[in-house]
């Protein structure tokens, strides 16, 4: 008689794998932060890939200032973290990141799902991505003749000044979409994709960097959990060197003729991925990437997106319409 199956892999106590490959979800996570939702933004659900029953979330400023009520409200898309293995558009903390985006920008934020691993390891998040992506395209192409989402009626947002948004794995996922669309994004035309903000990008690699061996952990976050993370997000039987985890690993793909739209990298100084953040921002800037690396010192990984009202928060919002308005 065989053993019952037994843990594996316990993620947060969120995500549980067993021996036998079956996974537990659970629906009761105690959050640390409540929605902040001030009625300065307004939101709604879509949904945009029927195969996966995947959805996304659509902000739109409440009011929008007397400048953006003249013009079409630019379309800022945000892909949340997690690991690639938790997470949801739902979630307290990406919802009022969401509304203090749309709110604080003038801009109209779609924050997509994408699926998790370990049911489905990468590539299925990237691939989610780039459908959430041509999920636009195809609102854009509607417009002209009255099919689009109302919130999306023609002149309503501007489908020429794009910017995309990801925090944690959400900036992994956010640096796929660059180098997948490239400069100028003529695959989603007549969307245009202006610039890429990369908070804090969920990177890997086999080699331990400084700020990985030897940083203090953070409140959210440490070594271990990281490496838990690959280890359920990757395809199974690689490492943390997988092309969709280390840009720069040894099978990653050669970058340094790829043109690229601009990008903007924002990390806290206190986190454990810093060092790494910091390779990837260097490597791009020798290649003759147009990219920015910008340190908020004492802060660690989620310092924006799980207190978008905080006095730092609003520094990085000033970053971001910099970025955006250059």
């Amino acid at each position: 008689m065989g053993s019952l199956p037994h843990i594996v892999e316990d993620c947060l106590g969120i995500v549980q794998l067993f021996s036998d490959g079956s996974v537990s979800r659970s629906d009761d996570v105690k959050f640390p932060m409540e929605v902040q939702e001030d009625g300065s933004a307004v939101w709604k659900d879509c949904l945009f890939d029927k195969e996966h029953n995947l959805s996304l979330r659509l902000y739109k400023p409440h009011s929008p200032s007397s400048a953006a009520a003249a013009a079409a409200l630019p379309v800022l898309y945000f892909f949340r973290g997690g690991g690639f293995c938790v997470g949801s558009r739902t979630w307290p903390n990406c919802h009022s990141c969401c509304l203090r985006l749309a709110s604080a920008l003038q801009v109209m934020v779609v924050a997509p799902d994408y699926r998790l691993a370990p049911e489905h390891r990468l590539p299925a998040a990237v691939d989610d991505a780039f459908t959430a992506v041509k999920w636009l395209q195809s609102q854009a192409l509607l417009s002209d003749d009255g099919g689009a989402d109302e919130w999306l009626a023609k002149g309503s947002v501007d489908f020429d000044r794009v910017f995309v948004v990801g925090d944690s794995s959400g900036g992994n996922l956010a640096h796929h979409l660059a180098v997948e669309l490239r400069r100028g994004s003529p695959r989603l035309a007549p969307v245009r994709v202006r610039g890429y903000v990369l908070m804090a990008p969920f990177f890997g690699g086999t080699v331990r960097t400084k700020s990985e061996a030897e940083g203090p952990p953070e409140q959210f976050l440490n070594i271990e959990i990281l490496d838990r993370f690959w280890r359920l997000a990757v395809p199974a039987g690689n490492t943390a060197d997988h092309p969709l985890a280390n840009p720069f690993g040894p099978l990653s793909p050669n970058l340094d003729s790829a043109k690229l739209d601009p990008i903007l990298v924002l990390v806290g100084g206190s986190e454990v991925m810093k060092d790494r953040i910091e390779e990837y921002s260097v490597k791009f800037k020798e290649m003759g990437k147009e990219i920015e690396y910008v340190v908020f010192e004492g802060e660690q990984h989620g310092f924006f997106v799980n207190q978008p009202f905080s006095q730092v928060a609003n520094k990085v919002l000033q970053k971001i319409n910099q970025f955006m308005n250059k």
